[in-house]
């Protein structure tokens, strides 16, 4: 992991220098090609030039050109570029043009080949800077006092660039780095791929998303293995049953008499239930599933429902009730989907409790749902088996044969048919012994 990130972060890095370099290098081209304008300039525009500002500010500080003779021999530039000074009325106050004869004081007319510059405080005009000779040597000299600060100004500023660039890439490029690296992880299927929650807030909420995302899909993943290998296990017995019952008439072990076509027939029948269960299980849980809500009678269905489930109660001589309070039963429900519901939980509370046991089921209603709760005094399920007791297939006794212990997927189908239609179920074991499942309905 270490390499593939690594390689990476290089990446990345580079990216970022590159950008830092590609900006630099266009910052140092605009300043050389704005300076190498107006220095092919021939115009009398004002040319913000370095020596323009110390002759004005010359000027400024004694309000005359008087001594400015100092000023232009320690600007050594000035020697290749032959320059004059003039007062506003274009009268020469310094010739610095090698060979010149001409007088201070005299006026001067400007040439065509001529740079001018002019010099002003205040915005009033004090006079012009006259450069006469403007040869490629002159032109390098004058770029080269002005380009020398720009070189160390761009000098600077990339180390200082270099000094971001190390910020950037602990603080932004290494996380980002892991999240790419555990985001190819995660798509060549290691769901288990996590990474480490360090950077800014929004690097943070990144990495915690993308940890949700993983164990969500590691979890989904996983619960799509074992529901192919539960469907896998639960097709072979009945598959094995109708199997051996018909190479056995074949071979004459058994008669074809009824009986033993009987028990064959038998195991069609538990796997066509298997099938329509797992079709409504996934319809449910895909939201697909067509539900036809109307007002409810709760406590008239549930009565309805314990009718059914009283003679297979009565023959294992189990006491079988409903207890409700006063008040109005009614509900925004599926009546079908609903009564569906209350018969798995009312037959999973028979298939599991022994003989003499009692169920009975309580109808409440609460400030904002109407509660259903099916309570039975069997030995219940141990607490760390609750949080499984909706899962598909999940059986309380593993041992019990598919007949008795049914396909395993009515309290799954429960689940999702309470929730589509915005319920609540859950379950908890009962201080006194016995399980309790509980289905909230809103009213409000």
């Amino acid at each position: 992991m270490q390499s593939s990130t690594r390689e990476i972060r290089w990446r990345l890095l580079l990216l970022l220098l590159r950008a830092f370099v590609i900006v630099l290098f266009l910052s140092f081209l605009f300043f050389v090609g704005v300076t190498g304008y107006f220095l092919t300039s021939s115009s009398s525009t004002p040319v913000p030039l370095p020596f323009t500002n110390t002759l004005e500010g010359y000027y400024l500080a004694n309000n005359s050109w008087d001594g400015v003779e100092a000023v232009f021999e320690t600007m050594n530039v000035f020697d290749a570029l032959n320059p004059i000074l003039l007062d506003p009325e274009q009268r020469i106050i310094l010739d610095r043009r090698t060979g010149s004869v001409s007088t201070v004081g005299s006026s001067y007319e400007f040439q065509h080949r001529d740079f001018v510059v002019e010099l002003k405080t205040n915005d009033d005009l004090v006079g012009y800077l006259v450069i006469t000779t403007y040869s490629l040597s002159a032109r390098l000299g004058v770029a080269r006092a002005i380009l020398l600060p720009i070189g160390m100004i761009s000098f600077i500023l990339a180390l200082f660039l270099v000094v971001v660039s190390i910020l950037l890439v602990r603080r932004f490029v290494n996380p980002l780095a892991d999240v790419i690296y555990a985001a190819r992880s995660v798509a060549n299927g290691k769901f288990d791929t996590r990474i480490p929650t360090e950077g800014p807030q929004d690097l943070r909420s990144l990495a915690e998303s993308f940890n949700e995302m993983a164990s969500s899909l590691e979890r989904n993943d996983r619960e799509r293995r074992d529901m192919l290998a539960d469907i896998a296990h639960e097709l072979r017995t009945p598959l094995s049953v109708i199997r051996g019952r018909l190479e056995g008439i074949i071979d004459g072990i058994y008669t074809a008499d009824g009986g033993q076509v009987s028990l064959a027939l038998e195991q069609t029948y538990l796997l066509e239930r298997l099938v329509d269960d797992l079709r409504l299980l996934t319809l449910a849980e895909t939201r697909q599933l067509h539900f036809e809500k109307k007002n409810v009678d709760l406590a008239q269905l549930i009565q309805h429902s314990i009718e059914m489930f009283s003679a297979e109660a009565r023959e294992k001589n189990i006491s079988l009730s409903l207890e409700k309070g006063s008040g109005d039963f009614s509900a925004e429900l599926d009546p079908q989907r609903t009564e569906q519901v209350i018969g798995n939980l009312i037959g999973n509370a028979l298939r599991y409790i022994p003989e003499n046991g009692k169920i009975w089921v309580v109808l409440e209603e609460t400030a904002e749902s109407i509660r259903v709760s099916v309570n039975d005094n069997g030995p219940g399920v141990t607490e760390d088996e609750l949080p499984y007791l909706f899962d598909r297939f999940w059986r309380k006794d593993k041992s019990r044969a598919r007949s008795a212990g049914g396909t395993g997927l009515g309290l799954a189908i429960a689940k999702q048919l309470i929730e589509a239609q915005g319920g609540i179920i859950g379950a908890r074991n009962l201080p006194e012994g016995g399980l309790q499942v509980q289905v909230n309905f809103k009213t409000r």
